[in-house]
């Protein structure tokens, strides 16, 4: 059976805010700090790169937003209106 564009299945990155960040460094933190001596230093490892792209993201966040809310500004000169939907020619019966 094949799935469809934009199920879940579809091996897409899941997209989380940035609360859940920050949610999931908290809980990754605590994680890494319970760890007994006599963990894999594999799987020790994956948790701290996880925890090292997870505090890039988070710290990047602010600026993404500050960037993206000056792009969505309306430009002077009125040139962002917004555009009027095209009207039907009218019909001679």
């Amino acid at each position: 059976m094949r799935a469809f564009h934009g199920q879940m299945s579809d091996n897409q990155p899941i997209r989380r805010t940035l609360a859940e960040k920050q949610k999931q460094l908290r809980d990754l933190r605590e994680t890494l700090a319970s760890m007994k001596s006599h963990t894999a230093p594999a799987l020790r490892e994956s948790v701290q790169k996880r925890i090292r792209q997870l505090e890039s993201e988070v710290t990047a966040a602010p600026a993404l937003k500050a960037a993206d809310r000056r792009s969505t500004q309306g430009a002077p000169g009125g040139t962002d209106r917004p555009r009027t939907p095209r009207r039907r020619p009218e019909r001679s019966l």
